[in-house]
């Protein structure tokens, strides 16, 4: 069984996905995806599916849901007669399998494998983290629905992309593949301006390919971008780079890249 979380939310059994029509039974998939192999209780997904709204029996309607779901979960599965992977436990329900069935959690197994052998095994942190990615389909619990946990969960998920994509670029200046990195920056300082790292980043990708006007040049747009949008100055990291490369610090060419403070 594999249950997709990044993008929209899905599962597949028997070598056959599956999509959720009804909002209710796949916003309960998530939810108990979420915690897979944990306990949730009836409280906890009332207010994820109604979000406080009244309803007449909660028990009930979780109980009409949680039967959609096992047809859903069991459709092709071998597994012994009688036997289900959502479980009805005292308080709430279970889905009985391991957090790896779950894509987010084996993105997060890459992203965490991928950060640690950044800085001793750079090639390998890009094979990690190239494959972490490269499960995402679309916005984290994309029509997960509105709930508390699943919107919280979707914006940690996106959070910890982005920074997977940082590591990646690190990764890439590190093994000296600048070229290719300023080509991925271009494209995130785009779609994420505001965000200092991804500029300082490709501050330093430009200066390592002979590009020293077009990185400081960058600084000066970032930093009115800054003040205009935001009303502040740009923080110290990319200060200190900005400083660096206008004195073409030798540093600048090392292979290393520091994380960001």
């Amino acid at each position: 069984m594999h249950i997709t979380v990044l993008g929209p939310v899905s599962v597949a059994t028997g070598g056959k996905r599956h999509g959720i029509q009804a909002n209710k039974v796949r916003s309960m998939l998530a939810v108990l995806a979420l915690d897979a192999g944990r306990a949730v209780s009836h409280a906890d997904l009332a207010d994820e599916l109604w979000a406080g709204q009244p309803l007449g029996n909660t028990r009930n309607a979780l109980q009409a849901h949680a039967t959609r779901l096992r047809k859903v979960l069991d459709s092709g599965a071998e597994r012994p007669r009688g036997t289900t992977v959502l479980r009805a436990v005292r308080g709430g329900y279970l889905l009985d399998v391991p957090p790896g069935c779950v894509d987010g959690n084996t993105f997060l197994d890459l992203a965490s494998r991928g950060a640690a052998a950044l800085d001793v095994r750079p090639e390998r942190a890009i094979e990690l983290l190239r494959a972490g990615l490269d499960l995402w389909q679309g916005p984290a619990l994309l029509d997960a629905g509105d709930g508390l946990r699943c919107r919280g969960a979707a914006a940690l998920f996106d959070e910890r992309r982005l920074t997977v994509r940082e590591d990646l670029i690190r990764a890439r200046l590190a093994v000296g593949d600048a070229s290719r990195a300023v080509a991925e920056l271009r494209r995130l300082v785009a779609q994420h301006p505001l965000r200092e790292r991804f500029c300082e980043l490709l501050m330093l990708a430009l200066y390592r390919t002979g590009r020293q006007a077009e990185a400081l040049e960058l600084f000066h747009v970032t930093r009115r971008r800054l003040d205009e949008e935001l009303g502040v100055q740009p923080g110290i990291v990319l200060q200190r780079r900005h400083t660096e490369i206008l004195s073409q610090d030798p540093a600048l060419s090392l292979t290393t890249v520091p994380a960001a403070s």
